[in-house]
């Protein structure tokens, strides 16, 4: 070969690997060709490793029908990064860690990586939910407590009225918290439900005032705090991540966990859009930071300036008219009724 075949071979070489890393999914420099998943990774964290835009993941992820679960990762996964028809692809080769004793409880969906930390939504999706005005107002409610005190510990007992559905025996105490409205229409949302504790129900479900025992408290039951049937609220931790499927407009970040004001990442934010509006649990948005509004002095007037991309967020859980978000990436000093769009 001369010297200039082979300098247009590497030309041309240099000018594919250019195309595969400014391809329709665009990729980070020097991304690894294999990478061995480790525990502690999170599906966001190695996307984001990939992927300038890791919401992108399903575009890049490319399912093998061949391997059990092939949407679930584990430690010890091997990803290998092809290239099909010029576009990158990320393939799984299932590793020997994944295996499960035959008396093992855990099932094989816990030891998946999840898509982000659990320890960031465990806990708060224990102590809140969002309820619309129907389901609160229809539930069951504390009416007294034993020889009228108040309830502080495991074992007490109150009393309830209301409806208490057949066959339900375990009920979680909730008090009405925060109430969220649309900041542009004012509509009702819903409203923060904070967990209490739980109690039995020790009486017919059909009796006019009903007694429960107590099992856990987070603080004093208080008359008036409502009565709902447990439910089993699993976090579905190896969603994919990825853009909504239709275009999000007029989304706030209404609240956030804590009620302060001020947003930074790993935050957990009350959003004003829910599945009515087309969001999904694993949607990823952009955050914007509202433009400020300044004097102009030739025109001798306000003027707002345009609104700046600061961060992203990720939905965990959806309501019909709100949905729980986690901050995953703060550029700036964030706040209470930034804005959220499509990435």
């Amino acid at each position: 070969m001369n010297k200039r075949a082979l300098a247009i071979c590497l030309l041309a070489a240099s000018s594919l690997f250019s195309a595969w890393l400014h391809a329709a999914v665009a990729l980070n420099d020097d991304v690894p060709e294999t990478y061995i998943v480790k525990k502690g990774d999170t599906l966001w964290g190695i996307s984001g490793m990939y992927l300038q835009e890791p919401w992108l993941w399903p575009e890049l992820w490319d399912v093998n029908p061949q391997i059990d679960n092939p949407h679930l990762i584990y430690p010890g996964d091997e990803l290998h990064l092809v290239w099909v028809d010029g576009q990158p692809r990320l393939r799984l080769s299932r590793g020997r860690d994944v295996k499960l004793q035959p008396n093992m409880r855990v099932s094989q969906l816990d030891l998946a990586i999840p898509t982000i930390p659990l320890d960031e939504i465990g806990a708060f999706l224990l102590r809140h939910r969002i309820l619309d005005a129907e389901a609160l107002n229809d539930s069951g409610y504390v009416v007294a407590g034993d020889q009228g005190h108040l309830i502080s510990a495991p074992g007490d007992r109150i009393y309830g009225r209301g409806p208490f559905p057949e066959g339900e025996r375990a009920y979680g105490i909730y008090r009405a918290g925060d109430t969220y409205r649309d900041p542009l229409t004012d509509e009702l949302l819903g409203y923060q439900a904070q967990d209490i504790g739980n109690a039995n129900l020790l009486s017919s479900n059909q009796d006019d005032v009903v007694e429960l025992e107590i099992n856990r408290v987070t603080e004093e039951v208080r008359i008036g705090d409502r009565l709902l049937p447990m439910e089993e609220r699993i976090i579905d931790a190896t969603f994919h991540p990825r853009a909504p499927a239709s275009e999000i407009s007029d989304g706030f970040m209404i609240a956030v966990d804590g009620g302060v004001s001020q947003i930074g990442t790993t935050d957990i934010v009350v959003l004003n859009k829910g599945a009515r509006d087309g969001l999904a649990v694993g949607n990823v948005l952009a955050i914007y930071q509202t433009g400020e509004l300044v004097f102009d002095p030739v025109a001798e007037t306000n003027v707002r300036l345009p609104d700046v991309r600061a961060g992203l967020a990720m939905v965990f859980e959806v309501f019909e008219k709100a949905s729980y978000a986690l901050v995953l990436k703060s550029n700036r000093p964030l706040k209470v009724l930034d804005k959220v769009k499509n990435p």
